[in-house]
């Protein structure tokens, strides 16, 4: 079931499919260099991971498999999650041969339209590695500003961005 629908992509939930698709995005060294995860064992490890996830019944939200409307195939995924700092929190993840294409920053915007829209979300951070520039890009692109600097989990020297359902609205008046 598709959740969020851009000119591009479309984003939907995990399902036991993905499991091949999530074991080998998070199999690339490049992908993960900034993220502080480790890649999963085997394919059955990534099935795992998608069985036990539980945002979507807990939360109302999660991470979306991003969809190519193109190909049919996942190339990402991107949404929300609630973080161990008690906030929301927006994340993306892209097959290398993905990156530069503008899927982070399309589905980005989708997320947050309905995440402020339809999931009645008021304020959204993004955080990412102060090495990691590309991140930082499609953060400043979405229209979010640095909020703060901190220690992720797992990374160290990150920046913190922050977006408001008022902000977001009174820029999408403006341009």
């Amino acid at each position: 079931m598709r959740i969020i629908e851009t000119e591009r992509l479309y984003l939907r939930e995990f399902i036991s499919q993905d499991a091949e698709f999530l074991f080998i995005l998070n199999n690339n060294e490049e992908v993960l260099k900034f993220t502080g995860d480790k890649p999963f064992e085997n394919v059955s490890e990534a099935y795992q991971f998608i069985k036990n996830y539980k945002d979507y019944k807990v939360n109302g939200f999660g991470r979306w498999v991003v969809i190519s409307k193109k190909s049919g195939e996942p190339i990402g995924w991107n949404g929300i999650k609630l973080n161990e700092e008690n906030l929301i929190d927006i994340g993306f993840r892209f097959f290398k041969k993905d990156w530069n294409r503008g899927y982070a920053t399309e589905s980005s915007f989708g997320v947050l339209d309905y995440s402020f829209t339809k999931i009645g979300c008021n304020q959204i951070i993004g955080r990412a590695s102060v090495d990691n520039v590309a991140s930082i890009k499609v953060l400043e692109k979405i229209k979010m500003k640095l909020w703060k600097n901190g220690d992720v989990q797992g990374l160290n020297k990150s920046v913190y961005y922050s977006l408001t359902k008022d902000q977001y609205f009174e820029l999408s008046t403006i341009t």
